[in-house]
């Protein structure tokens, strides 16, 4: 018999993130073997936050704490990478964010010696390596499972803000791809990707995952890739879309803008909850993989088209008020100048590679990029 899936509470709009990061060579900025190494020495020293291996020794992970404030997280972010450099100094590893690494080969990766990566590779075959991309992972804290299940199916409105905002992977096996965000293209392989069930009680998401869990498909919550999850574990909903950013400043201003939205969701209902939202999401989620900001959506309700651009500009307007309780103003401006001049990482990776025309000068530029200094 399947156990229950028990919610267990957070504080709501509390929130905390975790970031895929790229370990690469000092030599060629290819992806290097040193994610147990580089775990290994930061584990003899005390730093904030958590870090612990992905799916290929060529990646890690890392995770903040649980923020209440931007500022906070923001603070705690640059401690982990400062720690996650240094110690990748002293082993002549290289450090860079961005959500895929512009010319890898999958088939040179080396699966991570843990059982669910094994089984991962097991099941998956080669998919499990192409699995070598990257990204930001947001949780927002939730009081109960009801509660986490609309903020899931409302924030699905928004799911192309959060991909075109971070997109960070434009090159792909060595070219430009012509997409913003080449990573999810990656995930929408998997057949347990794309968007939730459209249910609204967590009475209901049990027996779901209880028909799931009794014909052997997944055997918790992880097996789920979908856009944005519920994690009953930890009490959070779970935004798994954007590309990891290539600094933490602009992971913690993403965040604080998830933050935002669950805040105003919940406290004005913009819009009733139907399954007919999910009529434009796949189209709506593929023009902001490929077009980044400068993509037409369709708007759910009404079937108008306009800019991501316009978009995210006239939503940060609706989301002030939220922003100035939750001490967010500073990251929400952030956001606005990204949508409307500076853009995402996606067009200074394009920026910096027409600079130098080389990619691997471009990977150079990113790790730079990621200890803050570009």
């Amino acid at each position: 018999m399947i156990p229950s899936l028990e919610f267990k509470p957070s504080a709501f709009l509390t929130f905390g993130v975790e970031l895929e990061l790229q370990l690469v060579n000092t030599r060629d900025c290819d992806l290097t073997r040193g994610a147990s190494d580089l775990l290994a020495l930061l584990g003899k020293a005390s730093h904030p936050g958590d870090a612990k291996p992905e799916i290929t020794e060529s990646m890690i992970e890392v995770s903040t704490s649980v923020h209440e404030r931007y500022e906070t997280l923001a603070e705690e972010l640059r401690g982990i990478r400062d720690a996650v450099v240094k110690a990748a100094d002293r082993l002549n590893i290289g450090v860079a964010g961005g959500g895929a690494h512009p010319f890898q080969r999958w088939s040179e990766r080396q699966i991570c010696d843990r059982p669910r990566f094994r089984h991962l590779s097991d099941l998956y075959g080669y998919l499990a390596k192409q699995f070598t991309v990257f990204g930001q992972h947001i949780h927002v804290g939730c009081s109960d499972g009801d509660q986490a299940l609309y903020l899931v199916h409302g924030l699905s409105r928004f799911i192309p803000h959060f991909i075109a905002l971070s997109a960070a992977s434009p090159y792909y096996q060595g070219v430009d791809t012509a997409f913003d965000s080449s990573r999810l293209n990656a995930i929408f392989a998997f057949p347990l990707s794309g968007r939730a069930p459209f249910l609204l009680r967590w009475s209901e998401f049990n027996a779901y995952f209880a028909k799931m869990a009794d014909s052997g498909i997944v055997g918790s919550m992880k097996d789920f890739y979908w856009d944005v999850r519920p994690s009953p574990g930890y009490g959070t909903i779970e935004i798994r879309v954007c590309d990891t950013p290539l600094t933490v400043e602009r992971a913690a201003a993403l965040a604080a803008y998830a933050q935002a939205l669950c805040r105003f969701l919940h406290e004005e209902r913009p819009f009733e909850l139907k399954e007919e939202m999910y009529l434009v999401y796949n189209y709506n989620r593929f023009l902001a993989c490929r077009f980044g900001l400068e993509a037409d959506i369709v708007e759910p309700a009404s079937g108008v088209r306009r800019t991501l651009r316009e978009d995210i500009a006239a939503t940060c307007e609706r989301l002030r008020p939220h922003a100035r309780a939750l001490g967010a103003e500073e990251a929400l401006e952030e956001v606005l100048r990204w949508a409307l001049d500076s853009g995402n990482d996606a067009r200074w990776m394009r920026e910096a590679y027409a600079r130098g025309k080389s990619l691997q000068d471009l990977v150079w530029r990113q790790t730079e990029r990621w200890r803050g200094n570009g």
